[in-house]
């Protein structure tokens, strides 16, 4: 087992990735900007090094900075959390070759599901169902890209190759708006992810987004820890997570589950991974896999008992997974919200100084945060500053818990988006279970429409 890990990231996940290693009897390094200087993970950790100025790209996205940081603090390894460097396969390959672990997926598995197209091919070789659509990339062609558009059928969806996060993908309903959805979506894929490849797949009218969590050793095992629904988004960003996902065929989940995990053999996966589909008629339809710790991961900490970033750190250690799949049993159910600085209807960001903070507690209630009292929020980063989770024996139970933790829930000095929260954790469709990925955008339009 290692020793020592830097963690090369920030906010909530850094300091429960650090709380794992603490359990674990190993010691950590912090890594952090100068407008972290003050994080709580920074004081807790065992060893700290500034790494840059606020910017991301001077800092958390610097390669060159965290790679000497690892190596004048003597780390072993490193975890990348999510988001920031957690799926750069050149990051991943850079550590290998300076004498660290990663603490993920090789640099080659990365680049294969890293990019949506080979990772669609990778899945239906393994006998994963995707989405209908073309194998590969769209042409030039104007022609050749109205027929194919005509052969999956209307409404699509033009999504970058390289894409992830919600971005860089745009819904087309008719033949006149095909060709310029598609500029405009290779502009967008070329800025963003620096690859203007994009492909074409069949727009599902109203799904729910429900993904499968995965875990694989280095020794060919691997397992699927149930599933999750993060149908309750906005722009293609989770507000809402739960856990198992309601109303779900739970015969044809397992079938999922076990094809997922038989995928990750297939392409010797290694670490904690997440397969991502939409779910529509008693239907799944693979659109891509993170491989990497999701943020909704405790929901399914919570249903399971298994503590999935202390398996990445034994995966990566070389240790076999101690449970096989008939081991993994789901209790309970759980919901996650998360908690943003910003304004709950207009989403605009809101940093700045918290002047009062007090957390929820009492049976099956869990804060994921890195705050405190005085915190200041910085404006340069994601505006997510914490998660609760409500774990209850049945749904109706997470629920009613999750309202009683929002309730208690005090932050004041900015805008957060607890009022939406308990907006949503009283909305009757939401409390029957199996909205749709666009329940809350059309919520919210008609909401704005009443003002």
């Amino acid at each position: 087992m290692f020793e020592k890990i830097l963690i090369a990231n920030r906010g909530e996940i850094a300091l429960r990735i650090q709380r794992a290693c603490r359990e674990m009897g190993i010691k950590t390094v912090a890594v952090h900007s100068e407008a972290d200087a003050e994080a709580k993970y920074v004081k807790l950790a065992d060893e700290s090094v500034c790494i840059g100025p606020a910017p991301s790209s001077q800092s958390y996205l610097h390669v060159p900075a965290i790679i000497s940081a690892a190596e004048v603090t003597d780390a072993q390894a490193i975890h990348p959390g999510y988001g920031f460097l957690s799926e750069n396969a050149d990051f991943s390959e850079r550590c290998e070759k300076s004498g660290f672990v990663f603490i993920g997926p090789r640099a080659e598995t990365i680049r294969l599901m890293g990019d949506k197209v080979s990772a669609k091919n990778a899945m239906k070789k393994a006998g994963v169902p995707v989405v209908p659509g073309v194998d590969g990339a769209l042409p030039d062609d104007p022609a050749e890209i109205m027929r194919i558009a005509k052969f999956i059928g209307y409404p699509v969806i033009i999504k970058a190759s390289g894409g992830g996060g919600g971005r860089g993908m745009r819904v087309v309903h008719t033949e006149a708006a095909l060709l310029n959805a598609v500029t405009m979506t290779r502009t967008e894929a070329q800025a963003a992810f620096n690859n203007p490849m994009v492909y074409m797949e069949k727009f599902l009218e109203n799904p729910r987004h429900i993904e499968i969590q995965i875990l694989a050793d280095q020794h060919g095992n691997a397992v699927f820890l149930g599933e999750r629904d993060c149908s309750m988004q906005r722009r293609h960003q989770k507000i809402i997570e739960e856990a198992p996902a309601p109303l779900l065929n739970t015969k044809l989940r397992d079938k999922i589950g076990e094809r997922c995990a038989e995928a990750c053999r297939k392409i010797n996966y290694r670490g904690a991974g997440t397969f991502e589909f939409l779910y529509e008629n008693d239907e799944f339809y693979f659109i891509e896999m993170n491989t990497r710790v999701q943020v909704e991961h405790p929901v399914t900490e919570m249903i399971t008992g298994i503590d999935i970033v202390q398996q990445q750190i034994r995966i990566a250690a070389g240790e076999k997974l101690p449970f096989r799949q008939k081991d993994i049993q789901l209790r309970g159910h759980a919901v996650e919200c998360r908690i943003n600085a910003e304004h709950p209807y207009t989403f605009v960001p809101s940093p700045g100084r918290i002047t009062n903070w007090h957390v929820p507690g009492g049976p099956g209630i869990r804060v994921d945060s890195h705050v405190y009292n005085n915190y200041f929020i910085p404006p340069y980063y994601d505006s997510m500053i914490g998660k609760i989770i409500a774990y209850g024996d049945t749904r109706d139970q997470a629920i009613a818990r999750m309202r009683t933790a929002l309730s208690e829930m005090v932050v004041e000095g900015i805008n957060t988006n607890i009022p939406l929260h308990q907006e949503l954790m009283n909305d009757a469709a939401f409390v029957r279970g199996a909205t749709s990925i666009h329940y809350l955008e059309h919520k919210l339009a008609e909401k704005s429409k009443g003002k």
